[in-house]
């Protein structure tokens, strides 16, 4: 039986599935957005995806299979909050449509923070802060580092803020299987292609600057400095708590006992 491996063509994900196809020659690598892999997971059309953290807590069956991940330790770059009024008179919130896990994140630091509830609304994929007039905007990816700051009284770096408010690293993003599902050595093969993505990040930063707006050195500043790609004690920490404070505002289901979740981690 061939595993079906779920996986996303983003720049932020380059390092994770480097040389994947070849470490895991038995395997079909699908490659789709985040949000699709979470359905097909959800539904046994893949065997492991690579999901966004809230989608992870959708299912108690569901466990990590790799200490690979997407995180930050600090600034992430790739994920801002750009305000038109101070935080605290925020009423009106527009929130790309492309990310969930940024959608909760920007949620339960706006409630934590400043005990904020906004008006939330969609923001299309595609689209520019400038597309809205509500009184702040998240946008992720591309548009998020290349967006104008001048027109904007704040911007968070929801990466940045996160850390500094919990004290504790962000997770967007992991391997996730169902528990029991035997891959036959895939999560290897993951952890594999991360290490060997790390090891070469001048060539992926080379080889994907021009599609993702920036200058080799930008590109390799924002995978080395800006990401960080191992899923270890610290990281799960976090992912613990902001699964606390999403469960709180029923953005996730409540009752997930990630410890159990992430047991076949050896960290």
């Amino acid at each position: 039986m061939t595993i079906r491996i779920g996986a996303v063509s983003y720049l932020n994900t380059k390092p994770l599935v480097y040389r994947l196809e070849e470490l895991a020659p038995d395997a079909e690598i699908v490659y789709d957005f985040p949000s699709r892999l979470a359905v097909e997971l959800a539904a046994g059309e893949l065997d492991v995806a690579l999901i966004p953290s809230i989608e992870f807590f959708q299912d108690p069956k569901y466990t990590i299979v790799s200490d690979a991940c997407i995180g930050c330790r600090g600034p992430v770059l790739s994920v801002k909050f750009f305000c038109r009024v101070p935080i605290e008179k925020i009423r009106r919130v527009s929130l790309d449509e492309g990310s969930r896990t940024s959608i909760a994140l920007v949620r339960v630091l706006l409630q934590q923070r400043y005990g904020l509830e906004p008006e939330l609304e969609s923001l299309p994929i595609g689209a520019t802060a400038q597309d809205s007039d509500a009184d702040a905007v998240l946008l992720i990816g591309d548009r998020a580092i290349h967006q104008p700051v001048a027109d904007f009284v704040e911007v968070w770096d929801l990466g940045d803020e996160w850390c500094r408010w919990s004290e504790l690293p962000f997770v967007f993003a992991m391997w996730v299987a169902h528990v029991g599902k035997d891959l036959r050595g895939t999560e290897l093969a993951l952890d594999a292609s991360r290490d060997a993505g790390i090891r070469c990040l001048d060539q992926i930063a080379r080889r994907e600057a021009v599609e993702a707006g920036l200058s080799p050195a930008q590109c390799l500043t924002y995978l080395r400095d800006n990401l960080y790609f191992h899923l270890g004690p610290r990281e799960l920490r976090g992912l613990a708590l902001f699964y606390e404070h999403a469960a709180a505002l029923g953005i996730t289901p409540p009752g997930r006992d990630l410890s159990f979740a992430a047991s076949r981690i050896q960290v």
